[in-house]
């Protein structure tokens, strides 16, 4: 069997698994990490220049694929990692709003603080970049889809399946219910704010049309 190159280490998604570097190596890591990142974002994937990355971390072209093995590497792994890191410390959606005393309320409040996460500037700034790179790495796309499905969507649909057992609401099918009240709350802003990233949020508004998505859920799927 011939030797593994850092090549052929990729997880379920198809990210590169960059080893952990030696103590002493960790500090230019991160400085790899955090200039490749501000490149990328700054020009997307292809206009990207190794040579601005090694200007802005102070770290040799040589030691930067010595690291990551390639541009292509590079920018999966940093993109990725960043993905993975900014979702870990995010709450997962629909905790206990199966015993919420008032479901309407609890399901703005849920929904109002995902958006909140959602449309920080720097997940909207990483957004833009996968949805640009799409076609060239759609493991990104995959890897996003699985983390807010994992962290929003998968524990709502479990909420929902809860409270249709408990006949506090009526929903047959609760994976498509999920997806409709995803997209009537939290859906609307995101793709506005995607596509016009000048655009200010306005909390008032913000609430309003999350309560507006709620009410239409509650009007579908809502018991009496």
């Amino acid at each position: 069997m011939g030797a593994h190159t850092t090549d052929d280490v990729l997880d379920a998604y198809g990210i590169p698994v960059i080893p952990d570097p030696a103590a002493a190596a960790a500090r230019k890591r991160r400085a790899m990490i955090d200039a490749a990142l501000t490149e990328f974002l700054a020009e997307g994937y292809s206009a990207a220049s190794m040579d601005a990355i090694t200007q802005r971390s102070g770290v040799s072209k040589a030691t930067i694929y010595k690291h990551f093995g390639s541009k292509e590497r590079l920018f999966l792994a940093v993109i990725g990692g960043v993905l993975t890191r900014t979702y870990a410390d995010v709450e997962p959606g629909g905790a206990g709003l199966a015993e919420a005393p008032d479901l309407r309320a609890a399901l703005v409040r849920l929904a109002g603080d995902w958006a909140r996460t959602l449309l920080r500037p720097d997940l909207m700034s990483l957004r833009r970049l996968v949805i640009g790179e799409i076609d060239r790495f759609p493991q990104l796309g995959q890897l996003w889809y699985r983390l807010t499905y994992d962290m929003y969507n998968g524990p709502l649909v479990e909420a929902v399946t809860a409270l249709d057992a408990s006949g506090a609401l009526e929903v047959p099918d609760p994976d498509l219910a999920v997806r409709q009240l995803v997209a009537t709350t939290v859906g609307v802003p995101q793709l506005v704010h995607t596509f016009a990233p000048g655009t200010a949020v306005d909390d008032a508004e913000l609430t309003r049309q999350i309560a507006s998505g709620v009410d239409l859920f509650l009007a579908r799927y809502g018991r009496g």
